[in-house]
């Protein structure tokens, strides 16, 4: 068992965590750990949703991959903090219970807060894009307008993927893997088709690539700043692979690795998709048609009716997201239920299928209450972009937080040598201080109407809060507060010390390579 250590400001201990039962140990293997985590960034959806934003951003036009490329580092120095601290600490509830060990509780209670916020929110953006290509694929315009139509288009992708995520991880891994094979297939031959037409018939509008496209230090900072508030949603969700490590075979290396793995693959999908994207129509093009960026280069690039497969690949892109969004969040709770930080009935597994049932159901049937909500309240969707919006303060928050707990919890072994003090404190406090940047600076930027030439639809504001702020920053005040109103509920919880990992541990050795 662990010791107990005495510190300046709270207990510690020195453990190494084991990992709990419950759910299905070994159930899967490394390369549906790294289809869980590139499928959960929807790579599909989030460049039709970000790329003509991207290049419209004043002083970046061409420079979109040189955004992509910068917006890469901080997701990069995280997943390296996350194959850290899972090596430790293979627990489901990554973000959360590592930084309660690290942090404390009442940091730990807030992240975890902060992941279920931020998946509850995507999941509107996710359910209501998934519906309305189904409508476009099958020709249904009417319906693809249809507030109606769309509510129950979106309520019933995520039924179908809570149900999915019910039944099992396997039978969820397995759907991935081939939604995911399907999403970069498509893709890979839009962008070889794109570069080639654009050396071959020189398209109307379009430009020869360039290194230059990749070069961070062409744009001025304030352009490259703000084009990073848009990638770091890009590359949101990988951590998703993470979460299944209790589950996954090799679980102490495996889901860390695959979360590395997954950051690398998708740096190459959005650099390529982007730069072959804007070479075969321009910026000009790619900003013009900001809405619906794929479905117009589907057009150029394939032409009819090839150019369905962008619609395919951004509905299937968006529902596979769906379901390995609700996956992660169930086991975040599962987690919480199980350290007494919520009600124990959340970390009820289910006896046939191994899953979080009760976590999974209800995060499926809050989701679908948010965005009845949000799509009934709001026909325009204006509240459902600032929502996505709001998402960079909850991303930047959590994963900041998770980098900054793997420095603190590895901090007595950041002496061993130079391997150890760059994998395990340099790059992960890296990733921590860029986010925090990237808070602050989405703070001010998105605190006025006027958004560096970004054509954003934006809410009115509420109260003079510009509606993104008010979602962002206001669940994680809500967080705040719920964590103190509960520590009289779980005092177990809350009462608890933190944790940090001696600068020996004979059950690490065989770990550091």
């Amino acid at each position: 068992m662990a010791t107990t250590i005495a510190s300046e400001t709270a207990q510690t201990t020195e453990s190494v965590a084991s990992p709990p039962r419950g759910l299905r140990a070994g159930a899967i293997g490394f390369a549906s750990n790294v289809a869980i985590g590139v499928a959960s960034t929807a790579p599909a959806y989030s460049l039709a949703a970000t790329l003509g934003l991207l290049v419209a951003v004043g002083g970046v036009g061409t420079h979109a991959p040189a955004v992509l490329l910068v917006s890469f580092v901080p997701m990069f120095c995280i997943s390296v903090a996350y194959r850290a601290l899972n090596r430790v600490d293979p627990d489901c509830g990554t973000s959360f219970a590592w930084v309660t060990r690290a942090l404390g509780p009442g940091p730990g209670w807030v992240t975890g807060s902060a992941i279920f916020a931020a998946d509850v929110i995507v999941m509107a953006t996710l359910s209501e894009i998934a519906g309305k290509y189904l409508f476009i694929l099958v020709g249904w315009q009417g319906a693809a307008n249809s507030t109606v139509a769309l509510v129950i288009a979106a309520t019933g992708f995520i039924a179908l993927m809570t149900w999915v995520a019910y039944r099992g991880v396997e039978l969820s891994a397995r759907l991935q893997q081939a939604l995911l094979g399907l999403e970069l297939a498509i893709l890979g031959v839009f962008a070889v088709l794109a570069l080639v037409k654009v050396y071959t018939t020189a398209p109307a509008g379009s430009v020869h690539p360039s290194l230059d496209w990749l070069n961070p230090f062409s744009l001025s900072l304030g352009a490259l700043v703000d084009g990073v508030l848009l990638g770091v949603f890009v590359y949101w969700g990988w951590d998703a692979c993470v979460t299944v490590n209790e589950e996954s075979q090799d679980a102490r290396r495996g889901p860390g690795r695959a979360a590395v793995v997954s950051t690398l693959i998708l740096l190459v999908t959005f650099v390529l998709v982007s730069a072959a994207g804007q070479a075969t129509a321009g910026p000009a093009f790619l900003s013009a048609h900001s809405g619906d960026v794929l479905s117009a280069l589907g057009a150029r690039v394939l032409g009819t009716p090839w150019d369905k497969l962008l619609v395919l690949v951004v509905l299937t892109s968006t529902a596979a997201s769906t379901q390995t969004t609700i996956m992660p969040t169930a086991r975040t709770m599962l987690s919480m239920g199980r350290w007494g930080a919520l009600p124990a009935s959340l970390a009820r597994i289910h006896p046939r299928f191994a899953t979080p049932s009760v976590s999974t159901l209800l995060m499926g049937a809050v989701s679908a209450v948010w965005t009845i909500v949000l799509l009934v309240a709001n026909p325009a969707q204006s509240v459902l972009g600032d929502s996505i919006t709001a998402l960079g303060f909850l991303i930047a928050f959590y994963y900041g937080l998770t980098g900054l707990a793997c420095v603190v919890y590895y901090r007595r072994r950041l002496g061993r040598g130079l391997r150890s003090l760059v994998s395990l404190g340099l790059v992960p406090l890296a990733g921590a201080l860029l986010l925090g940047g990237i808070f602050v600076k989405a703070l001010t930027h998105y605190s006025q109407h006027e958004t560096g030439g970004v054509p954003v639809n934006y809410a009115p504001p509420l109260a003079g809060i510009e509606v993104p702020i008010v979602i962002g920053l206001g669940a994680l005040v809500l967080g705040c507060v719920l964590a103190l109103t509960l520590r009289r509920r779980f005092p177990d919880y809350f009462g608890r010390g933190r944790e940090v990992l001696g600068p020996v541990t004979d059950e690490l050795e065989d770990l550091d390579a």
